[in-house]
């Protein structure tokens, strides 16, 4: 064995080594430096927020498209020199770009829903957006939004989308008691629903479970008034089918339409085919229902009124349909009151068209684009986004009704009535697209011509 004194690793010998302790602590604290004088500390703050923003927009219900355009705003702003993103329904890719450098980050949006006035309140915020703003500032605005409590209670909530499915019952030829049990139904199916969600429930478990809320406690209602008076119950029963139409996915297969239009079809086949899942779940449990109790969803005959009474019926109801709706999305009042005076023009309009002998596919569309330019006329001159005055215009044309039938006539076997049923809804969806993708390109340069 040598007698030569070891040598430590950086050449210093052992008794030198002994005296100076802290050399590995320096030179850690070396590396640690260099490496943080190569991390783009500033981009990272700034990516990380404009990635915040993009993940609230998401949330709220907004399209592909909306989100891309805030959090480029936003970034912009920031002082980013290029924002890119890529966007679906439940997460977004980000890549922000400052000189040579740039930061790539990927998030997911596990929280699927409409919030009309968290909505409104983050488009706000990133059309107010101006150069020099500060990450921090930002931050401040994005805890203030994401603080706000809803506006409505729970019970508030479930009495909007009782009142919306009450003149949907309506708007299906139903009578008085068609109306009342589907305020009913569809007020204490969204009560439940919205207590499930809240307790973090798949969403998919609570959509079944409301839908057979509502249709129990219509028939519940039908069967309590039959005790009265023999025979109500055969001849109301299938008003059930309205009290369930509060679960009709507006906003995604609305907005997934858009994406659609905008050529962003990773957006939009993810919204849309969540869209039918969720309405597929609600047929399911609405046919289940009909298997177990005998409940039948023939349509119901058209009620002998005058054309004057019968257009301003519609036009209550239309009203009342469209701000139930805006209502259980969480819009203010002042924007429910809005969107709900577009709706009414509009679905009236429809139902005017179609009586006149003009498809209901065709009616539907000449609607949605009178929606879509009064969306834009109104929306600049309120300060209300788009989205949220046409959505729930929209939402009173989407064919619930002959969705539900076509799914329980495929279970009964009834392939011919489910064919019919179910190619009437997919046109009529398809139409709204159409409708609403035609205002947007002839009221918006940015949709109609690519940059």
């Amino acid at each position: 064995m040598s007698d030569l004194p070891s040598e430590p690793v950086d050449g210093a010998p052992a008794a030198d080594r002994a005296r100076r302790p802290d050399l590995d602590d320096e030179r850690a604290r070396a590396v640690l430096r260099s490496e943080n004088d190569l991390e783009p500390v500033e981009l990272i703050r700034m990516s990380g927020t404009v990635l915040r923003m993009g993940k609230a927009m998401l949330s709220t219900g907004h399209g592909s498209y909306r989100v891309k355009a805030a959090m480029a705003q936003v970034a912009r702003s920031l002082g980013i020199d290029r924002h890119e993103a890529h966007v679906t329904l439940t997460e977004i890719t980000a890549t922000s770009h400052r000189g040579p450098i740039f930061r790539t980050e990927v998030a997911e949006v596990r929280t699927i829903g409409v919030n009309a006035d968290r909505l409104q309140a983050l488009s706000d915020l990133a059309n107010g957006m101006h150069a020099g703003v500060t990450v921090d500032e930002v931050n401040r605005d994005l805890d203030r939004i994401e603080s706000k409590a809803p506006l409505y209670v729970p019970v508030i909530n479930a009495a909007s989308a009782g009142v919306a499915c009450g003149a949907f019952a309506f708007l299906n030829n139903g009578g008085w008691v068609e109306i009342v049990g589907a305020t009913l139904g569809a007020g204490l199916g969204q009560y439940s629903r919205r207590w499930l969600l809240h307790r973090k429930v798949n969403q998919f478990g609570a959509t079944v479970v409301a839908a057979a809320v509502a249709c129990l406690a219509y028939l519940a209602f039908v069967l309590a008034l039959d005790a009265v008076v023999v025979g109500v119950a055969s001849r109301h029963e299938a008003g059930f089918i309205s009290s369930v139409l509060f679960l009709v996915p507006g906003f995604p297969l609305v907005t997934g339409a858009l994406d659609l239009a905008k050529a962003d079809f990773s957006a939009g086949v993810a919204r849309v085919t969540y869209g039918m899942t969720i309405l597929t779940s609600a047929a399911l449990s609405v046919w289940a229902v009909t298997l177990a109790t005998g409940l039948e969803a023939d349509p119901i005959p058209r009620p002998d009124l005058s054309w004057w009474l019968m257009t301003v019926l519609r036009l209550v109801a239309s009203f009342l349909g469209v701000l139930g709706f805006a209502l259980m999305f969480n819009s203010p009042v002042r924007m429910a009151m809005w969107a709900a005076s577009i709706g009414m023009v509009a679905n009236v309009l429809r139902l005017a068209l179609a009586d006149g002998g003009l498809a209901i596919q065709a009616a539907t569309m000449v609607a949605t684009l009178v929606v879509a330019v009064l969306a834009a006329v109104v929306g600049p001159r309120t300060g209300i986004p788009r989205t949220a005055l046409s959505v729930p215009a929209v939402v009173i044309m989407v064919p619930g009704v002959a969705a539900y039938r076509a799914v329980a006539s495929f279970n009964n076997g009834q392939v011919e009535a489910a064919l019919a049923a179910g190619s009437q809804a997919a046109f009529v969806v398809i139409c709204i697209a159409m409708g609403l993708a035609a205002g947007r390109i002839l009221t918006d340069r940015s949709w109609g011509f690519e940059r």
